[in-house]
């Protein structure tokens, strides 16, 4: 799920050998961090986590600057970066510069908008995310559709037989926790068999309410995370797989523990001490935390697992876990009908109506969840392409470093935990600019 706009002030020690002291960057990064800060000031949820100093927070707090002064401070620290020669970076800390251009270009687009300016939604996401998606026409998921309705036969609209379906398999309220629990144990166990993670890293678990989200990660730095789940939503039964290992393990958890042990303690760089929500980062951050799933259960070992461990658990016959993980198979195909919605209703090609429409139509669910669906897309726009070309373009990557499991586990902790941007995952995953 979306990560969360939470202000950590967890103090990070930031360790600056000789060396990382002279690294003409280091001022860029400093500047960044405050600027960042100042913006999180003008809108709550800008700030995504912080653990940097807290004296940096309050001198925030205290003398933001307007937003017209942080979008020229914005385009003047990229600018600086750039001009920066090539001859006096090093192989290290190129990558270092790429990464704090991209930042700085979400946040003069982020802050922009915050003024009022509109951008059709490609030129939005290339702003704050690096790039933009192409999107596949709706009609291109109607094949995915015939054969879900051969999956659940019977009478009524397509959306009603698979809603009625899982319905079914939501999990009972009184047995969520020692569900999820075992879900992220599982999760932690393939994950820590690969990536090597820091001693004290640890998580809270909670069930909460009233919230506008089904589970979020909450960063607190010093590698501990704390995990919610909301009652208020139905959680399937195939969820719980989904949501330990997106916001714990190889997700959010991890991949915010591997960048404060490496890159903000480990070389003392402090753009990695702060989480924009709206940036490159977060493209990389939901695109591994949704391809960690597939990662951490290749092939059929999800269904196993679930037959095995959760259906027990959640009170549910095993018997109906191979149906129920087919259907479920069949319906992510129909994952990226969202983005296409999405993007034709923020750019006023459909309605509202029609929007909400198609969302049932394409997602398989009551016109209630197609309304929720669509509140989500009003509030964080092209945000939405994160979980599924994010998703993809990661995978493409992993996959490309070998055959097998241990290089592809590899290739992730590198993406979680050196300073990467969307251009440098695997040139299979670049994506074509989206042609409407």
């Amino acid at each position: 799920m979306l990560r969360k706009r939470v202000l950590a002030l967890a103090a990070v020690p930031l360790i600056a050998a000789t060396a990382a002291r002279a690294d003409p960057l280091d001022a860029i990064a400093h500047d960044y961090v405050k600027l960042s800060l100042e913006a999180g000031e003008r809108e709550p949820e800008y700030v995504d986590a912080y653990y940097g100093p807290p004296a940096w927070a309050a001198d925030a707090k205290a003398h933001a600057r307007t937003v017209p002064e942080l979008i020229a401070a914005a385009h003047a620290l990229r600018v600086r970066a750039e001009a920066i020669p090539t001859e006096r970076l090093t192989a290290a800390t190129r990558p270092r510069r790429a990464f704090l251009v991209g930042q700085l270009k979400a946040a003069e687009t982020r802050l922009a908008m915050h003024e009022g300016h509109k951008f059709s939604f490609d030129d939005e996401a290339r702003g704050l995310f690096g790039l933009a998606p192409n999107l596949m026409p709706l009609s291109a998921y109607d094949p995915v559709l015939a054969r879900i309705d051969r999956l659940a036969p019977g009478d009524g609209p397509l959306w009603k037989r698979v809603d009625d379906y899982r319905k079914r398999f939501m999990i009972p309220v009184d047995k969520l926790d020692p569900v999820m629990r075992a879900a992220i144990a599982e999760c932690r166990k393939r994950t820590v068999a690969h990536i090597p993670l820091p001693a004290d890293e640890r998580f809270t678990f909670e069930l909460v309410k009233n919230k506008p989200w089904g589970g979020y990660n909450y960063y607190k730095g010093n590698d501990t995370s704390l995990i919610q789940v909301n009652t208020d939503l139905p959680v399937p039964i195939d969820r719980a797989v989904d949501l330990g290992c997106h916001e714990g393990y190889p997700g959010h958890h991890v991949y915010n523990a591997l960048l404060e042990r490496n890159l903000a303690r480990g070389r003392g760089w402090s753009e990695y001490t702060l989480y924009p929500l709206y940036s490159p980062q977060s493209f990389l951050a939901e695109g591994a935390a949704n391809f960690g799933i597939e990662l951490a259960f290749p092939g059929d070992e999800r269904a196993a697992f679930e037959k095995t461990v959760l259906f027990p658990l959640a009170g549910f016959d095993p018997a109906d876990a191979e149906r129920y993980d087919a259907l479920g198979k069949a319906m992510e195909a129909l994952s990226g009908a969202r983005f296409t919605i999405a993007r034709d209703y923020l750019d006023g090609r459909i309605s509202r109506d029609q929007a909400v429409a198609l969302t049932q139509r394409y997602s398989l669910v009551s016109e209630a969840r197609a309304r929720k669906s669509l509140e989500f897309t009003d509030h964080y726009r092209s945000y939405v392409i994160n979980y599924g070309l994010g998703r993809d373009m990661v995978r493409a990557d992993v996959n490309s470093a070998g055959p097998g499991p241990e290089a592809r586990w590899r290739e992730m902790a590198r993406i979680m935990s050196t300073p990467t941007v969307p251009a440098d995952l695997s040139s299979s995953a670049t994506p074509a600019r989206s042609s409407h």
